[in-house]
């Protein structure tokens, strides 16, 4: 049996949201696993940083939302 590898192309923005998708999963898997071991002070700097890196990437979809002025001569 032979397997067939189905290449899909993404656009640039599709891109930026599978990774920013990815990383939010590794942020979810290390809060999970750290409560799990009850380490309360990584817990807290992780859900930090989770927050930090989510308003970091709402900042710049807003940013991108505004109409920009045109050119001034």
């Amino acid at each position: 049996m032979q397997r067939y590898r189905t290449t899909t192309k993404y656009s640039p923005v599709e891109q930026n949201i599978i990774l920013i998708n990815k990383i939010y999963q590794s942020f979810e898997a290390l809060e999970e696993t750290l409560g799990m071991l009850k380490l309360e002070e990584p817990l807290f700097m992780t859900y930090a940083a989770k927050k930090s890196f989510a308003g970091l990437v709402f900042k710049d979809i807003r940013q991108e939302d505004k109409p920009k002025e045109p050119l001034k001569h």
